[in-house]
């Protein structure tokens, strides 16, 4: 079970101190001074705050929540520009994921236990409507998440575009991609982009992307789970790099 922080006080604190937290949950119509000081808070730290009822927060924490309830997060979030500087440490082309709405904690966490044996230099995943660094996915990624630095950001599309400015590619997967990926260069500084279970990317991303690469099915089955598509993604990419010295 993810650990959860219950009550005004204690959520208010935890955004004062700096703790990693994935979402605060909040009953309907609630106001005062510490729910708005939380607020602002979280808006500053760049966490999302739900409005549920409290039927939900009885559920999660009766009776002790006051009707405030946090999801804490099981490791701090990087910044984007914490992944460039380590590809540039390691003075290795940026290889970097992007996660469009990948929801499910245990995809997330096989996704982050891949990309750190594959030496990607860090995720990126959006704040909202995506899975988070819960003890669950720490769980699943079995240890790879004290490694692989996690960006979280408030925009994909923004995101996109300021790796464009640097100099990265964007390469989104899609079951219709432009090319097949073992055809592409993916030794270009690149970030993968994969959407989440079942929808894919979303159009808005998708057409943020300089192109898209497929994976090719000769089975009965037309598609991968998108952790199972990351890891083969992703070891292309290493393939590639080692076999050209990259």
């Amino acid at each position: 079970m993810d650990e959860i922080l219950a009550g005004r006080n204690p959520v208010r604190e935890a955004l004062r101190a700096g703790r990693p937290l994935n979402k605060i949950l909040i009953a309907p119509h609630l106001e005062g001074q510490v729910i708005g000081e939380i607020f602002a808070l979280a808006r500053n730290r760049g966490v999302p705050v739900q409005r549920v009822e409290r039927t939900v927060l009885d559920k999660m924490a009766a009776p002790r929540h006051q009707g405030v309830v946090a999801y804490t997060a099981a490791r701090s979030y990087a910044e984007l520009e914490d992944l460039l500087a380590l590809a540039r440490k390691k003075e290795e082309p940026p290889f970097l994921i992007m996660l469009d709405q990948v929801e499910d904690p245990h995809n997330l966490g096989a996704i982050l236990r891949s990309a750190e044996a594959a030496g990607a230099h860090g995720v990126i995943i959006p704040r909202r409507r995506s899975a988070g660094l819960t003890a669950a996915v720490a769980r699943t990624a079995a240890g790879a998440l004290e490694f692989i630095p996690v960006a979280r950001v408030a925009n994909l599309a923004q995101t996109i575009a300021q790796l464009q400015a640097e100099g990265v590619w964007v390469i989104g997967a899609a079951a219709a991609g432009e090319q097949v990926a073992f055809a592409s260069d993916l030794t270009l500084p690149l970030v993968l982009v994969l959407g989440g279970e079942g929808r894919g990317l979303t159009d808005l991303v998708r057409s943020r992307c300089d192109f898209t690469v497929r994976l090719p099915m000769r089975g009965r089955i037309n598609s991968l789970n998108v952790a199972a598509a990351a890891t083969v993604l992703m070891y292309e990419v290493v393939r590639q790099r080692c076999w050209r010295g990259v």
